[in-house]
Formats: structure tokens, sequence, C-alpha cells
């Protein structure tokens, strides 16, 4: 059964900082690239930053370079998002999500994704 399991979201004070992290399980987690995206009330799903499989490529939205950083850790089927200076209009749900092709399929997968509150 694949799980990605979210956490590390909560609220915040403009200017602060918080660590997200995901855990999966049910795939290999080492052959999938992975990403984290967010979702303001009232507005699309929007990509945050991803990671390839073997941790050695990243890449950001524009917004975020600079102040966020994804990292994994294949040892234990976790990937983080460290967020520094982050500002109101950053309140979102953050979901983490892998992808990988295994022949010509395309396997995607999300998680529920955590809460996060940036406010005074």
């Amino acid at each position: 059964q694949v799980q990605l399991v979210e956490s590390g979201g909560g609220l915040v004070q403009p200017g602060g900082s918080l660590r997200l992290s995901c855990a999966v399980s049910g795939f290999t987690f080492s052959s999938y690239r992975m990403s984290w995206y967010r979702q303001a009330p009232g507005k699309e799903r929007e990509f945050v930053a991803r990671i390839g499989s073997d941790g050695t490529s990243t890449n950001y939205a524009d917004s975020m370079k600079g102040r966020f950083t994804i990292s994994r850790d294949n040892a234990k089927n976790t990937v983080y998002l460290q967020m520094n200076s982050l500002k109101p209009d950053e309140t979102a749900v953050y979901y983490c999500n892998a992808g990988s092709y295994v022949g010509t399929y395309y396997y995607n997968y999300w998680g529920q994704g955590t809460q996060v509150t940036v406010s005074s």
C-alpha cells in the first residue's frame, strides 16, 4: 500500500521557518523523484520544489529560490522541505508528490497534505 505522510506544518510568524517532512512507504523511494506542491485557499495547486531520485539535482519555483531547500534521505524514505523567511501569502496546504516512469507508465502519488499558516 502506497503511503505518503506529510508532517511538520503549523502556525508560524512572518519571517519564520518550518521544516516539512514526507515519509513514504509502499514503493521504491530511491527510484522516484520527489516534489513539493502547495495549494492556497481559492487557488490552484502550484509547484514548489523537486529533487531527483538520487538527490543530486534540485529545482525550485522562482519565488522560493534562496529561501526553501528540498532534500531527501533515501535510507529513511523521507523527503524534506526547509522553508525560511515565510510570508503570509505562503499560507497553504503543502503536498508531497512522488513520480517515476516504469517502462512507459508514469506512476504518480500524492500525500494528504499538511497545513502551513503564516500569520502574526
